[in-house]
């Protein structure tokens, strides 16, 4: 029995066609067909169990790139509503948490996902992703154990990259709304259930067809 879900309702490389495809898991003895019926896609699900981990190295991505900016930065993002004289007027919001500047934000994370790889945990043998690759910002004493980490190979990396720009593609608006609000309480919580639900949602369909 596989440690994780293997299978994808996968986003071709293009981010345009979406495609059914089953992928073999780096971290499984066995590939996502072992796992479903000859000739059925029925058990092919949303994201696999990726979806959580990208999801959380997404949020801290971004909350990361948001504090580099200068909180006092503004962007114009206009109004609907005119002056005396006919024209627009100007409406300004921060541009850390701007649309604009999350969306450019978004273009790129997932490039990080090669900062990431399975973490565990030396007491409880629990397994996480985390990133292990030190901030050009951080100080030595933030580097990580990395004798807690296993390092296999570039696969690992690719699936959790995968499985962010899947996740980018079809809830970039659900992101940007979330991370867009000045109080950030429970973000992770929030997003990550989002993710988990959308992701049933697309299962489900999926096995109706």
């Amino acid at each position: 029995m596989c440690q994780w879900q293997c299978c994808y309702l996968s986003v071709s490389r293009d981010r345009h066609v979406q495609t059914n495809e089953l992928r073999t898991c780096h971290y499984c003895s066995n590939s996502a067909a072992a796992l479903s019926p000859a000739g059925s896609t029925s058990a092919v699900s949303c994201y696999s169990s990726l979806s959580s981990p990208a999801c959380k190295a997404i949020v801290d991505e971004l909350n990361h790139s948001i504090s580099l900016v200068d909180p006092k930065k503004t962007i114009n993002v206009g109004s609907f509503r005119l002056n005396p004289d006919g024209t627009m007027k100007d409406k300004k919001v921060p541009f850390a948490r701007s649309e604009t500047h999350l969306s450019e934000l978004l273009d790129g994370v997932c490039n990080s996902m090669s900062d990431y790889a399975l973490y565990v945990d030396p007491v409880t043998q629990h397994k996480q992703y985390r990133r292990f690759a030190p901030r050009s910002s951080a100080s030595t004493d933030d580097f990580p154990d990395f004798k807690n980490f296993q390092f296999d190979g570039p696969e690992a990396s690719n699936d959790l990259k995968f499985a962010c720009e899947t996740l980018v593609e079809e809830l970039e608006e659900e992101i940007i709304s979330v991370l867009s609000r000045d109080r950030q309480e429970n973000v992770h919580e929030e997003l990550c259930s989002r993710v988990s639900d959308h992701c049933k949602d697309s299962s489900r369909a999926n096995e109706e067809l």
